[in-house]
């Protein structure tokens, strides 16, 4: 043990804040444990998973129970009203709203926000599967459908357009762009990729009513011969063009290879002779002409836009908890393996949405806004106390933050705008105890004991003296943040970051101002010259004491 330590170990203390300054004021692991903190801090912000919001636990689900042949009044009497009830008997449901259809009834089930989705959905799945008997006869299996709010909303979309000159037509497009969607897939972190706006491609086949009647055939016969190779059941455009006195089929699919195939199927026969499809109608390889869903783009440049053009827009979306910035960029870099490809093809994207640089660059505006914060403090303290003395009130701030984000990402908490208003809000907060201790040391050095008192001692004392009060004031701030916990609805959800955060961050504030406070002043602060008087009167002041 060397003389320092030998010396401060007779110094009488009283608070926890005097007993910490006591026992890291020489201690060889304090440095140690600065550099470590600061480093687990920045690991934390590097690691932690980045989004624009908080992500709000939603869930509920539907109950879809068809009864074939039944009016509407039926079904609300014999389904809906009677699993209404049922479905009252499960905790955590908020709203339960029924609809009556002819063959159908729906019941959409809300939870409580904050409710666990996964344990929602199974409760309401099992309360539907135990109520299976009371269904009525002729009603079919229940469908149940969960609301996965939290994988619903994309958080990249894509556009892809064809250029002008470009052969591709519809159906090719939404083929290269589903290639795309597939590989999509694989990126880790990915749990939903859709299409919008997509063609699919289908034979359509339109027959002349001229010549069916000639044969003295049905459309009903066309129909069958044509459902003998269609899993598909084709759908008949009832609407006909009376000029050419043709009606319309579509989704002929699967079974059939060609237009040959689908021409020379036998519908019939006549007088010995069989009539093939390509007698009575004409059939064309194309895309889904029913499908009248359009997704369109439209871009400007230079004050000018660009002609309207279609476009299937990919959607991509991530698991919960996990970081929008990483899987975004992820995403986009899967999407540069294909652009020479495309533009070979003479296709175009645009990235009309990337969620992952949005919440990059509110986590990285609001760490800007700490660090002139932390400097502003800094530079009124130089004005307040001193230089040496500012250096090391402003050394705390980033040590507190550190140990927050690092119990944050212990929670699994995601750093958001929320997350980083409840640092801000803090801020101010955190370094009352490092600037209360600072300044109590600071008068103590000035004071004219102070010239035959040694320096650690005067820091261990001057921590101590104010431990109590200020444990007390930071006691009395995090009372007054906790009740926010407790606040229900989307409000509280979205506030839950401010009660979890802001009393960690100032517990934090207290343990670091009195570990590390005492220790940087005993290195960097040095005791003021007093003047010959001064010095004098202290002599003097011992002597009539003896």
């Amino acid at each position: 043990m060397s003389k320092e330590e030998e010396g401060i170990e007779k110094i009488r203390v009283t608070d926890y804040a005097g007993r910490l300054a006591k026992s890291f004021i020489y201690n060889p692991l304090t440095p140690i444990l600065a550099v470590f903190l600061l480093a687990i801090g920045y690991l934390s912000l590097v690691i932690m998973p980045r989004e624009e919001d908080p992500q709000i636990s939603i869930s509920g689900g539907t109950v879809i129970v068809p009864l074939p042949g039944s009016t509407p009044t039926e079904v609300e009497n014999i389904i809906v009203k009677p699993l209404q009830r049922k479905l009252r008997e499960i905790s955590g449901i908020k709203h339960i709203y029924g609809m009556a259809m002819n063959n159908v009834g729906i019941v959409n089930v809300m939870y409580k926000i904050g409710e666990n989705r996964e344990d929602s959905n199974l409760k309401l799945y099992d309360k539907v599967m135990q109520n299976m008997d009371l269904l009525p006869k002729g009603a079919m299996q229940p469908l149940i459908k969960p609301f996965d709010i939290d994988i619903d909303v994309p958080i990249v979309t894509i556009a892809f357009y064809t250029k002008k000159g470009s052969n591709i037509s519809r159906f090719e497009l939404f083929k290269r762009v589903r290639d795309i969607q597939n590989d999509m897939n694989r990126i880790k972190n990915v749990s939903k990729t859709s299409l919008k706006g997509e063609h699919k491609e289908q034979f359509n086949v339109e027959v002349d009513l001229h010549k069916l009647s000639g044969y003295h055939l049905s459309m009903g016969q066309i129909m069958k011969a044509i459902q003998a190779l269609a899993v598909n059941v084709p759908d008949v455009k009832t609407r006909t063009d009376q000029k050419i006195k043709k009606l319309v089929i579509f989704g002929v699919k699967n079974a059939i290879n060609s237009e040959e195939d689908v021409k020379n199927v036998i519908v019939a026969s006549y007088m010995g002779s069989p009539i093939y499809l390509k007698d009575v109608a004409t059939v064309k390889r194309g895309d889904d002409i029913q499908n009248h869903k359009l997704a369109l783009i439209m871009q400007r440049k230079n004050h000018f836009m660009s002609p309207i053009r279609e476009q299937v827009t990919l959607s991509i979306s991530k698991l919960k908890g996990t970081n929008a910035v990483f899987v975004a960029e992820d995403v986009l870099k899967k999407l540069n393996e294909y652009k020479p490809s495309l533009e070979k093809d003479k296709i175009g994207y645009t990235i009309t949405r990337n969620y992952g640089v949005r919440a990059d660059d509110a986590v990285n505006e609001l760490v800007h806004h700490l660090v002139i914060t932390i400097a502003i403090i800094a530079v009124l303290l130089i004005f307040a106390l001193g230089w040496r003395e500012s250096l090391i009130v402003t050394f705390t701030v980033p040590a507190i933050l550190a140990i927050t984000l690092f119990i944050a990402y212990l929670t699994g908490q995601t750093i958001n705008r929320i997350t980083l208003f409840a640092f801000l809000l803090s801020l101010g907060l955190l370094v009352d105890a490092a600037i209360i201790v600072i300044e109590n040391i600071h008068r103590h050095m000035h004071s004219h004991e102070a010239v035959d008192t040694p320096k650690d001692e005067i820091m261990i004392k001057a921590t101590d003296e104010i431990g109590a009060p200020t444990n007390i004031a930071t006691l009395a701030i995090i009372l007054t943040m906790v009740p926010m916990a407790f606040v229900g609805g989307m409000m509280g959800e979205f506030m839950k970051p401010i009660p979890y955060n802001v009393p960690v961050a100032l517990f934090a504030s207290l343990v670091i101002a009195y570990i590390f406070t005492p220790y940087l002043a005993n290195k960097l602060l040095k005791k003021p010259k007093m003047h010959h008087h001064h010095h004098h009167f202290q002599k003097e002041k011992q002597e009539g004491k003896k």
